[in-house]
């Protein structure tokens, strides 16, 4: 039986063991005079008897699935009398045996390769029967008895309570787990680069050439790896952005809360909420078609040397691009304050100038905050637009309008292709992204801090 099919009738039997729990509930209620008699809801028992039925089963599923390929494997390779040693040699024939059991076998055909592919096709089929016949088993079973315990004294809205407490804080774990798993896989990662190069180096070196020498009179092939060039960059773009996005997207969202009407804000919101749906790569093309020529030939008129490809022409297209961020969350967070704060300051005589300056903006600054953090994040984060608009050159630099790069572009770039992960060049990118979530790390420390700061005032 396939997967989808067995989800299926797991699902219908869970819809319809939920349903004979709360028949089963209604019926001993009405025996009793009436469902304030039983200990909960009926709908609480239903779910007690459907949680019974589907949980323990779908972790079971799960856990087959998760399984499943890694034992049946195992069992096929280790039927081969002759296989190789390495695991490369081992994944190759592996992957032959599949091929050859789906029929998409390109090459020689043997009697052991055929054999093989025979057993994984038994084993595949016994493997999905196996699976049917103990996941609804098990559903049957558990199903019977839920509904066996479900009487008028059990406490079923604690028991279901509990169980969806402990799915919660399993999905919760599972968000701390994978953030865990990203900064140690970063990490490990990490000291393997620092093994080859010198923090010291990467940290402060003015320099950044990440191909490695293959042999001693191989011309540009430096292996530099200062990170300074890349810092550089990214926070140039990433300044430009803001100085963009912010005051613009706050303007716009103080205004469509505070001064428009319904008419004009049910018009106008929608139409800037529309930036944020365009493809990074449509404003790519934009700044790299449009804007960057612009300035290019701006500078030129006013005696100045700009790049086709410079920093000032990302920041300002990626400053568009993140305005619908900054303006619908301050727009959000600006409805938010409480309208007895407006009218006191309105009563006290301010005008609605001054109540928008001193009342409403500080009492929404934590969300406005959250929002600013979103957007510094959304720009370091951005990499089409630098690509098609910066360019690739890790140059030095404090002018705008020359050509830069930033760390999302060069871990791209390092990890492009078929890559061994055993050379600097490679790992450098591991180590490039140990940064960002660092800073990131630090973002969020500082805006928690103001956001305390700011609502223990307003609270």
């Amino acid at each position: 039986m396939q997967t989808p099919t067995l989800l299926a009738l797991l699902l219908l039997l869970v819809l319809a063991v939920y349903g004979t729990g709360f028949s089963r509930a209604l019926g001993a209620a009405r025996s009793l005079g009436g469902v304030r008699n039983l200990a909960s809801l009926p709908s609480y028992y239903g779910l007690f008897a459907a949680l019974w039925c589907g949980l323990p089963a779908l972790l079971l599923l799960g856990a087959w699935i998760a399984f499943d390929d890694a034992v049946i494997r195992a069992m096929v390779l280790g039927s081969l009398p002759d296989k190789p040693d390495t695991p490369s040699g081992q994944n190759l024939l592996y992957a032959q045996i599949q091929n050859l059991s789906a029929g998409h076998l390109i090459g020689e055909k043997t009697p052991q390769l055929q054999s093989a592919a025979d057993y994984l096709n038994r084993l595949r089929h016994n493997s999905s029967n196996l699976q049917a016949f103990l996941s609804l088993t098990l559903a049957v079973g558990l199903a019977a008895f839920a509904l066996l315990r479900c009487s008028p004294k059990l406490c079923a809205r604690e028991k279901v309570e509990k169980v969806l407490r402990a799915i919660l804080v399993a999905c919760a774990c599972a968000a701390i787990f994978t953030t865990v798993g990203i900064l140690l896989s970063v990490l490990f990662e990490s000291l393997r680069f620092f093994q080859s190069v010198p923090v010291s180096e990467f940290l402060f070196g003015l320099h950044w050439s990440p191909q490695m020498a293959l042999r001693a009179d191989q011309v540009g092939s430096s292996g530099a790896f200062g990170a300074v060039p890349l810092f550089t960059g990214t926070l140039m773009v990433s300044a430009i952005a803001m100085f963009v996005a912010v005051p613009v997207g706050l303007m716009a969202a103080i205004y469509l809360a505070e001064y428009a009407s319904r008419r004009v804000r049910a018009l106008a919101k929608p139409i800037l909420e529309i930036l944020a749906g365009v493809p990074t790569v449509v404003y790519g093309f934009f700044a790299a078609l449009t804007v960057a020529p612009f300035i290019r030939d701006l500078a030129t008129s006013v005696g100045l040397q700009a790049s086709s490809e410079s920093a000032l022409a990302a920041g300002l297209v990626m400053g568009i691009m993140i305005i619908p961020f900054v303006s619908s969350l301050s727009d959000d967070v600006i409805n938010a304050v409480p309208q007895s704060l407006r009218d006191g300051a309105l009563g006290l005589g301010s005008t609605r100038s001054e109540t928008v300056r001193k009342v409403v903006i500080p009492a929404a600054l934590p969300g406005i905050v959250g929002g600013v953090l979103l957007a510094v994040s959304r720009a370091i984060g951005e990499t089409m637009i630098v690509v098609m608009a910066a360019g690739l050159a890790a140059n030095l630099t404090a002018n705008p309008l020359e050509s830069v790069t930033t760390v999302t572009v060069q871990i791209v770039t390092l990890l492009v292709g078929d890559q061994e992960f055993d050379s600097p060049k490679t790992l450098a990118a591991f180590a490039l992204g140990l940064m960002l979530f660092i800073s990131t790390l630090v973002l969020n420390f500082i805006a928690l801090h103001v956001v305390k700061k700011y609502r223990e005032q307003y609270d």
